[in-house]
Protein backbone atom coordinates (compact mmCIF):
# COMPACT_ATOMS: atom_id res chain seq x y z
CA UNK A 1 0.00 0.00 0.00
CA UNK A 2 1.30 3.38 -0.78
CA UNK A 3 3.09 4.91 2.31
CA UNK A 4 1.05 8.02 3.41
CA UNK A 5 2.16 11.49 4.17
CA UNK A 6 2.07 11.54 8.16
CA UNK A 7 -0.57 14.81 7.35
CA UNK A 8 -2.67 12.93 4.97
CA UNK A 9 -5.84 13.74 6.80
CA UNK A 10 -5.86 17.21 5.86
CA UNK A 11 -7.08 18.51 2.69
CA UNK A 12 -3.67 20.33 1.85
CA UNK A 13 -1.29 18.60 4.39
CA UNK A 14 2.47 18.50 3.07
CA UNK A 15 2.46 22.34 2.41
CA UNK A 16 1.42 23.86 -1.20
CA UNK A 17 1.41 22.10 -4.68
CA UNK A 18 3.12 23.88 -6.91
CA UNK A 19 1.32 23.70 -10.36
CA UNK A 20 1.52 25.44 -14.07
CA UNK A 21 2.30 29.30 -13.53
CA UNK A 22 3.72 28.82 -9.71
CA UNK A 23 0.42 28.98 -8.40
CA UNK A 24 -0.39 27.79 -4.95
CA UNK A 25 -2.90 25.76 -4.56
CA UNK A 26 -4.96 26.63 -1.45
CA UNK A 27 -8.38 27.31 0.15
CA UNK A 28 -9.55 29.00 2.77
CA UNK A 29 -8.12 29.74 5.94
CA UNK A 30 -5.17 27.22 5.40
CA UNK A 31 -3.78 29.41 2.67
CA UNK A 32 -3.34 32.21 5.47
CA UNK A 33 -2.09 29.51 8.02
CA UNK A 34 0.13 27.67 6.21
CA UNK A 35 1.98 30.30 3.74
CA UNK A 36 5.35 30.68 5.29
CA UNK A 37 6.09 34.14 6.75
CA UNK A 38 6.68 36.93 3.80
CA UNK A 39 5.93 34.64 1.47
CA UNK A 40 3.51 36.41 -1.25
CA UNK A 41 0.24 35.86 -1.10
CA UNK A 42 -1.85 33.16 -3.94
CA UNK A 43 -3.03 35.09 -7.34
CA UNK A 44 -6.15 36.20 -7.74
CA UNK A 45 -9.86 34.45 -9.21
CA UNK A 46 -8.13 36.57 -12.62
CA UNK A 47 -4.62 34.36 -12.81
CA UNK A 48 -5.96 31.15 -14.90
CA UNK A 49 -3.47 30.05 -16.38
CA UNK A 50 -3.15 26.66 -14.31
CA UNK A 51 -6.67 26.02 -14.75
CA UNK A 52 -7.29 22.29 -16.82
CA UNK A 53 -11.09 22.85 -16.28
CA UNK A 54 -12.51 26.42 -17.48
CA UNK A 55 -15.91 25.81 -16.06
CA UNK A 56 -17.38 26.28 -19.75
CA UNK A 57 -18.62 22.61 -20.10
CA UNK A 58 -17.38 23.11 -23.63
CA UNK A 59 -15.18 20.07 -24.83
CA UNK A 60 -11.80 21.06 -26.72
CA UNK A 61 -11.40 19.67 -30.20
CA UNK A 62 -7.39 20.83 -29.63
CA UNK A 63 -7.19 19.73 -25.67
CA UNK A 64 -4.97 16.83 -25.08
CA UNK A 65 -6.23 13.76 -22.79
CA UNK A 66 -6.30 14.90 -19.08
CA UNK A 67 -3.93 12.27 -17.73
CA UNK A 68 -1.50 13.90 -20.23
CA UNK A 69 -2.07 17.10 -18.82
CA UNK A 70 -2.85 16.73 -15.12
CA UNK A 71 0.46 17.06 -13.12
CA UNK A 72 1.31 14.28 -10.68
CA UNK A 73 0.03 13.31 -7.15
CA UNK A 74 1.12 14.94 -4.14
CA UNK A 75 3.20 11.46 -3.07
CA UNK A 76 0.56 10.70 -0.45
CA UNK A 77 -2.36 11.09 -2.57
CA UNK A 78 -0.42 8.91 -5.25
CA UNK A 79 -1.88 5.33 -6.04
CA UNK A 80 -0.46 2.16 -8.03
CA UNK A 81 -3.39 0.01 -8.81
CA UNK A 82 -3.55 -2.44 -12.20
CA UNK A 83 -3.35 -3.97 -14.84
CA UNK A 84 -4.91 -0.62 -15.80
CA UNK A 85 -7.90 -0.51 -17.62
CA UNK A 86 -6.95 0.21 -21.23
CA UNK A 87 -9.48 2.27 -23.81
CA UNK A 88 -11.83 4.98 -22.83
CA UNK A 89 -14.52 5.22 -20.45
CA UNK A 90 -18.20 4.41 -22.38
CA UNK A 91 -19.89 7.42 -23.05
CA UNK A 92 -23.42 9.09 -21.67
CA UNK A 93 -23.97 12.40 -24.38
CA UNK A 94 -27.64 11.57 -24.12
CA UNK A 95 -27.88 12.09 -20.40
CA UNK A 96 -25.43 14.94 -20.70
CA UNK A 97 -27.30 16.42 -22.89
CA UNK A 98 -30.32 15.82 -20.71
CA UNK A 99 -28.64 17.92 -17.82
CA UNK A 100 -27.04 20.61 -19.25
CA UNK A 101 -28.49 21.12 -22.49
CA UNK A 102 -26.74 21.24 -26.31
CA UNK A 103 -22.87 22.55 -25.91
CA UNK A 104 -22.56 26.02 -26.58
CA UNK A 105 -20.51 29.14 -25.37
CA UNK A 106 -23.61 29.47 -23.09
CA UNK A 107 -22.32 28.72 -19.20
CA UNK A 108 -20.99 31.76 -17.79
CA UNK A 109 -18.19 29.95 -15.64
CA UNK A 110 -17.16 31.34 -12.31
CA UNK A 111 -13.95 31.61 -11.41
CA UNK A 112 -14.43 30.24 -7.96
CA UNK A 113 -15.87 26.70 -9.22
CA UNK A 114 -12.73 26.42 -11.74
CA UNK A 115 -10.38 27.14 -8.96
CA UNK A 116 -11.91 24.19 -6.58
CA UNK A 117 -12.34 22.16 -9.21
CA UNK A 118 -8.87 22.15 -10.60
CA UNK A 119 -7.51 22.24 -7.01
CA UNK A 120 -9.76 19.15 -6.22
CA UNK A 121 -8.08 17.73 -9.61
CA UNK A 122 -4.35 18.57 -8.26
CA UNK A 123 -4.65 17.73 -4.88
CA UNK A 124 -6.41 14.24 -5.80
CA UNK A 125 -9.40 14.93 -3.07
CA UNK A 126 -12.94 15.08 -3.31
CA UNK A 127 -14.64 18.73 -3.87
CA UNK A 128 -17.71 18.93 -1.29
CA UNK A 129 -20.02 21.01 -3.16
CA UNK A 130 -22.55 22.83 -0.88
CA UNK A 131 -26.11 25.18 -1.31
CA UNK A 132 -29.77 25.48 -1.26
CA UNK A 133 -31.51 22.53 -3.61
CA UNK A 134 -32.09 23.02 -7.02
CA UNK A 135 -29.30 25.24 -7.75
CA UNK A 136 -27.24 23.17 -10.28
CA UNK A 137 -24.80 21.43 -7.74
CA UNK A 138 -24.83 18.09 -9.34
CA UNK A 139 -24.59 19.87 -12.70
CA UNK A 140 -21.13 20.59 -12.05
CA UNK A 141 -20.24 16.81 -12.34
CA UNK A 142 -21.84 16.62 -16.26
CA UNK A 143 -19.89 19.87 -16.81
CA UNK A 144 -16.33 18.27 -15.74
CA UNK A 145 -17.14 15.14 -17.59
CA UNK A 146 -18.17 16.67 -20.47
CA UNK A 147 -15.42 19.24 -21.00
CA UNK A 148 -12.74 17.22 -20.57
CA UNK A 149 -13.93 14.14 -21.91
CA UNK A 150 -14.26 11.64 -19.03
CA UNK A 151 -17.41 9.61 -19.97
CA UNK A 152 -19.94 8.28 -17.83
CA UNK A 153 -21.11 10.58 -14.51
CA UNK A 154 -21.08 7.69 -12.23
CA UNK A 155 -23.67 8.73 -9.78
CA UNK A 156 -24.80 7.58 -6.29
CA UNK A 157 -27.87 9.03 -5.11
CA UNK A 158 -27.69 9.32 -1.02
CA UNK A 159 -30.52 8.03 1.20
CA UNK A 160 -31.11 7.53 4.64
CA UNK A 161 -30.46 3.61 4.03
CA UNK A 162 -27.37 4.33 1.97
CA UNK A 163 -24.19 2.08 3.16
CA UNK A 164 -20.54 2.22 2.04
CA UNK A 165 -20.64 -1.50 0.69
CA UNK A 166 -23.69 -0.15 -1.58
CA UNK A 167 -21.14 2.03 -3.12
CA UNK A 168 -18.92 -0.23 -3.53
CA UNK A 169 -20.24 -3.29 -5.01
CA UNK A 170 -23.09 -5.93 -4.18
CA UNK A 171 -23.11 -9.67 -4.28
CA UNK A 172 -26.18 -11.69 -5.46
CA UNK A 173 -25.68 -14.56 -3.24
CA UNK A 174 -29.06 -16.49 -3.69
CA UNK A 175 -28.78 -16.00 -7.18
CA UNK A 176 -25.97 -17.59 -7.00
CA UNK A 177 -27.04 -21.32 -4.88
CA UNK A 178 -30.16 -21.14 -7.94
CA UNK A 179 -27.85 -21.24 -10.43
CA UNK A 180 -25.65 -24.01 -8.87
CA UNK A 181 -28.76 -25.89 -8.41
CA UNK A 182 -29.83 -25.34 -12.21
CA UNK A 183 -26.44 -26.64 -13.22
CA UNK A 184 -26.93 -30.02 -11.31
CA UNK A 185 -29.95 -30.84 -11.73
CA UNK A 186 -28.73 -30.38 -15.55
CA UNK A 187 -25.73 -32.75 -15.06
CA UNK A 188 -28.39 -35.11 -13.46
CA UNK A 189 -26.89 -34.66 -9.96
CA UNK A 190 -29.51 -34.50 -6.77
CA UNK A 191 -31.87 -31.72 -5.72
CA UNK A 192 -30.04 -28.61 -4.31
CA UNK A 193 -28.72 -29.01 -0.48
CA UNK A 194 -27.54 -25.16 -0.15
CA UNK A 195 -23.89 -25.72 -0.90
CA UNK A 196 -22.14 -23.94 -3.63
CA UNK A 197 -19.58 -26.74 -5.55
CA UNK A 198 -16.60 -25.41 -3.95
CA UNK A 199 -17.81 -26.73 -0.81
CA UNK A 200 -18.57 -29.74 -2.05
CA UNK A 201 -15.16 -30.85 -2.39
CA UNK A 202 -15.08 -30.30 -6.52
CA UNK A 203 -12.21 -30.84 -8.19
CA UNK A 204 -10.64 -28.24 -10.71
CA UNK A 205 -12.47 -29.37 -13.19
CA UNK A 206 -15.95 -29.51 -11.44
CA UNK A 207 -15.16 -25.59 -10.37
CA UNK A 208 -14.39 -24.31 -14.14
CA UNK A 209 -18.07 -25.69 -15.14
CA UNK A 210 -20.33 -24.57 -12.35
CA UNK A 211 -19.36 -22.56 -9.80
CA UNK A 212 -16.21 -20.80 -9.34
CA UNK A 213 -15.54 -19.81 -12.87
CA UNK A 214 -18.78 -18.16 -13.01
CA UNK A 215 -19.09 -16.16 -9.77
CA UNK A 216 -17.80 -12.83 -11.00
CA UNK A 217 -21.48 -12.93 -12.50
CA UNK A 218 -22.96 -12.55 -9.38
CA UNK A 219 -20.63 -9.83 -8.63
CA UNK A 220 -22.17 -5.90 -9.61
CA UNK A 221 -19.64 -2.90 -8.68
CA UNK A 222 -21.55 0.17 -7.88
CA UNK A 223 -20.93 3.77 -8.43
CA UNK A 224 -18.19 4.35 -6.18
CA UNK A 225 -16.39 0.92 -7.14
CA UNK A 226 -16.28 1.67 -10.75
CA UNK A 227 -14.61 5.14 -10.15
CA UNK A 228 -11.76 3.14 -7.91
CA UNK A 229 -11.04 0.86 -10.94
CA UNK A 230 -7.67 1.40 -12.46
CA UNK A 231 -7.24 3.58 -15.16
CA UNK A 232 -4.51 5.80 -16.54
CA UNK A 233 -7.76 9.03 -16.28
CA UNK A 234 -9.83 9.41 -13.65
CA UNK A 235 -13.78 9.19 -13.86
CA UNK A 236 -16.37 11.41 -12.59
CA UNK A 237 -17.92 9.98 -9.22
CA UNK A 238 -21.28 12.01 -8.28
CA UNK A 239 -22.29 11.14 -5.03
CA UNK A 240 -25.19 13.24 -4.73
CA UNK A 241 -27.18 14.62 -1.84
CA UNK A 242 -25.16 13.40 0.42
CA UNK A 243 -26.43 15.28 3.69
CA UNK A 244 -29.13 12.90 3.86
CA UNK A 245 -26.52 10.25 4.85
CA UNK A 246 -26.53 8.13 7.93
CA UNK A 247 -23.26 9.46 10.07
CA UNK A 248 -21.86 5.67 9.63
CA UNK A 249 -21.69 6.27 5.67
CA UNK A 250 -19.27 9.65 6.36
CA UNK A 251 -17.12 7.84 8.11
CA UNK A 252 -17.04 4.96 6.46
CA UNK A 253 -16.22 6.54 3.36
CA UNK A 254 -12.99 7.71 4.98
CA UNK A 255 -11.38 4.74 4.51
CA UNK A 256 -12.10 4.05 1.17
CA UNK A 257 -10.82 8.05 -0.07
CA UNK A 258 -8.11 7.62 1.68
CA UNK A 259 -6.50 4.02 1.08
CA UNK A 260 -8.10 4.47 -2.50
CA UNK A 261 -8.99 0.77 -2.65
CA UNK A 262 -11.17 -2.06 -1.17
CA UNK A 263 -11.94 -5.60 -1.16
CA UNK A 264 -14.65 -8.16 -2.09
CA UNK A 265 -14.61 -10.71 0.21
CA UNK A 266 -16.90 -12.86 -1.95
CA UNK A 267 -13.69 -13.29 -4.61
CA UNK A 268 -10.86 -12.97 -1.83
CA UNK A 269 -11.99 -15.93 -0.55
CA UNK A 270 -11.26 -17.98 -4.03
CA UNK A 271 -8.44 -16.01 -4.80
CA UNK A 272 -6.03 -19.54 -4.92
CA UNK A 273 -8.40 -21.02 -7.11
CA UNK A 274 -9.41 -18.60 -9.26
CA UNK A 275 -7.15 -15.58 -9.10
CA UNK A 276 -9.25 -12.87 -11.75
CA UNK A 277 -13.12 -12.63 -11.64
CA UNK A 278 -14.85 -10.99 -14.41
CA UNK A 279 -17.57 -8.96 -12.53
CA UNK A 280 -20.06 -6.05 -13.83
CA UNK A 281 -19.65 -2.63 -13.36
CA UNK A 282 -21.77 0.04 -13.13
CA UNK A 283 -21.18 1.49 -16.68
CA UNK A 284 -23.89 -0.39 -18.90
CA UNK A 285 -23.18 -3.81 -20.21
CA UNK A 286 -19.49 -2.53 -18.42
CA UNK A 287 -17.51 -4.93 -17.23
CA UNK A 288 -13.61 -5.57 -15.34
CA UNK A 289 -11.09 -8.30 -14.67
CA UNK A 290 -10.61 -8.27 -10.36
CA UNK A 291 -7.47 -9.86 -9.46
CA UNK A 292 -7.15 -11.23 -6.04
CA UNK A 293 -10.24 -10.11 -4.80
CA UNK A 294 -9.06 -6.66 -4.66
CA UNK A 295 -9.14 -3.23 -6.45
CA UNK A 296 -7.19 -0.80 -6.16
CA UNK A 297 -7.03 2.76 -8.20
CA UNK A 298 -4.54 3.97 -10.43
CA UNK A 299 -6.13 7.90 -11.05
CA UNK A 300 -7.98 8.72 -8.19
CA UNK A 301 -11.25 9.88 -9.13
CA UNK A 302 -12.76 13.34 -9.79
CA UNK A 303 -15.21 13.11 -6.65
CA UNK A 304 -18.02 15.79 -6.36
CA UNK A 305 -19.92 15.59 -3.28
CA UNK A 306 -23.48 17.78 -2.91
CA UNK A 307 -25.20 18.51 -0.01
CA UNK A 308 -28.04 20.45 0.28
CA UNK A 309 -26.79 21.45 4.15
CA UNK A 310 -29.47 19.39 6.28
CA UNK A 311 -27.52 18.33 8.54
CA UNK A 312 -23.85 19.27 9.42
CA UNK A 313 -21.21 16.57 8.07
CA UNK A 314 -18.67 15.39 10.21
CA UNK A 315 -15.36 17.05 10.58
CA UNK A 316 -13.05 14.47 9.35
CA UNK A 317 -14.55 14.29 6.22
CA UNK A 318 -14.60 18.02 5.69
CA UNK A 319 -11.09 17.86 6.58
CA UNK A 320 -10.47 14.86 3.43
CA UNK A 321 -12.19 17.25 0.86
CA UNK A 322 -12.27 20.62 -0.82
CA UNK A 323 -15.35 22.58 -0.33
CA UNK A 324 -17.25 25.02 -2.70
CA UNK A 325 -20.30 27.04 -1.71
CA UNK A 326 -22.40 27.74 -4.66
CA UNK A 327 -24.20 30.52 -5.23
CA UNK A 328 -27.87 30.53 -6.39
CA UNK A 329 -27.55 31.18 -10.17
CA UNK A 330 -27.58 35.44 -10.98
CA UNK A 331 -29.43 36.80 -13.96
CA UNK A 332 -26.58 35.68 -16.26
CA UNK A 333 -26.49 31.92 -15.48
CA UNK A 334 -30.36 31.76 -15.85
CA UNK A 335 -29.95 33.27 -19.09
CA UNK A 336 -27.41 30.76 -19.90
CA UNK A 337 -29.27 27.87 -18.57
CA UNK A 338 -32.70 28.33 -20.71
CA UNK A 339 -30.38 28.97 -23.71
CA UNK A 340 -28.59 25.65 -23.56
CA UNK A 341 -32.00 24.18 -22.98
CA UNK A 342 -34.20 26.55 -25.86
CA UNK A 343 -31.29 28.16 -27.44
CA UNK A 344 -30.05 31.62 -27.29
CA UNK A 345 -32.45 34.66 -28.08
CA UNK A 346 -36.18 34.69 -27.27
CA UNK A 347 -35.81 38.77 -26.72
CA UNK A 348 -37.24 40.66 -23.91
CA UNK A 349 -39.49 38.28 -22.88
CA UNK A 350 -37.56 36.07 -21.44
CA UNK A 351 -35.01 38.30 -19.68
CA UNK A 352 -38.29 39.82 -17.92
CA UNK A 353 -39.06 36.37 -16.97
CA UNK A 354 -35.72 35.89 -15.55
CA UNK A 355 -35.97 39.24 -13.87
CA UNK A 356 -39.46 38.23 -12.13
CA UNK A 357 -38.23 34.81 -11.23
CA UNK A 358 -35.10 36.69 -9.21
CA UNK A 359 -37.58 38.48 -7.36
CA UNK A 360 -39.76 36.11 -6.43
CA UNK A 361 -36.41 34.34 -5.16
CA UNK A 362 -35.55 37.34 -3.03
CA UNK A 363 -38.74 37.69 -1.39
CA UNK A 364 -39.53 33.65 -0.80
CA UNK A 365 -36.19 32.03 -0.52
CA UNK A 366 -34.20 30.93 -3.38
CA UNK A 367 -36.33 28.96 -5.77
CA UNK A 368 -34.86 26.10 -8.52
CA UNK A 369 -33.76 26.24 -11.38
CA UNK A 370 -35.77 23.64 -12.97
CA UNK A 371 -38.98 26.13 -11.93
CA UNK A 372 -37.83 28.60 -14.56
CA UNK A 373 -37.02 25.57 -16.83
CA UNK A 374 -40.68 24.47 -16.62
CA UNK A 375 -41.98 28.55 -16.59
CA UNK A 376 -40.17 28.71 -20.09
CA UNK A 377 -41.09 25.54 -21.82
CA UNK A 378 -44.78 26.21 -21.00
CA UNK A 379 -44.04 30.06 -22.37
CA UNK A 380 -42.71 28.73 -25.44
CA UNK A 381 -44.84 25.64 -25.89
CA UNK A 382 -46.92 26.39 -29.25
CA UNK A 383 -50.16 25.53 -27.55
CA UNK A 384 -49.06 27.23 -24.63
CA UNK A 385 -51.79 29.07 -21.85
CA UNK A 386 -52.93 32.19 -22.41
CA UNK A 387 -52.24 35.31 -20.25
CA UNK A 388 -54.54 35.38 -17.88
CA UNK A 389 -54.12 31.39 -17.26
CA UNK A 390 -50.31 32.37 -17.72
CA UNK A 391 -50.18 34.41 -14.55
CA UNK A 392 -51.91 31.60 -12.27
CA UNK A 393 -49.54 29.03 -13.33
CA UNK A 394 -46.52 31.50 -12.60
CA UNK A 395 -47.94 31.92 -8.99
CA UNK A 396 -48.31 27.86 -8.99
CA UNK A 397 -44.89 27.05 -10.66
CA UNK A 398 -42.99 29.86 -8.03
CA UNK A 399 -43.70 28.14 -5.15
CA UNK A 400 -41.02 28.26 -2.58
CA UNK A 401 -40.59 24.04 -1.52
CA UNK A 402 -39.33 22.97 1.19
CA UNK A 403 -39.59 20.21 3.94
CA UNK A 404 -43.08 21.51 5.08
CA UNK A 405 -44.37 21.74 1.29
CA UNK A 406 -45.42 24.34 -0.72
CA UNK A 407 -45.18 28.34 0.63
Amino acid sequence: MTEQHPDAGGVLAGGPVRIPGEAVAMSGDDAEEDRPQGAAAVPGAGDDAWWIYRGTGVPSEEARPLAEVLPPPPPWRDFDGGPVISGPPPPDEAETRRRLGVPGDAHAPAAEEADMVNAAMFLRRPLLVTGPPGIGKSSLAYRISRELGLGKVLRWTITSRSTLTEGLYSYDAIGRVQDAAARGALRGLPGPDGRLPEADGAGPEAADTDGTRSIGDFVQLGPLGTALLPREAPRVLLIDEFDKADTDLANDLLGAFEDGEFRIPELARVRSRLPEAEVHTDDPEGTAVIRHGAVRCRAFPVVVITSNGERSLPPPLLRRCLCLDMPPPDERRLAAILAAQFGAGAGDERAAMIRDFLARSRVTGTLAADQLLNSEYLRTAPTGPGQEAWDRLLHALWQRLDEVGPG
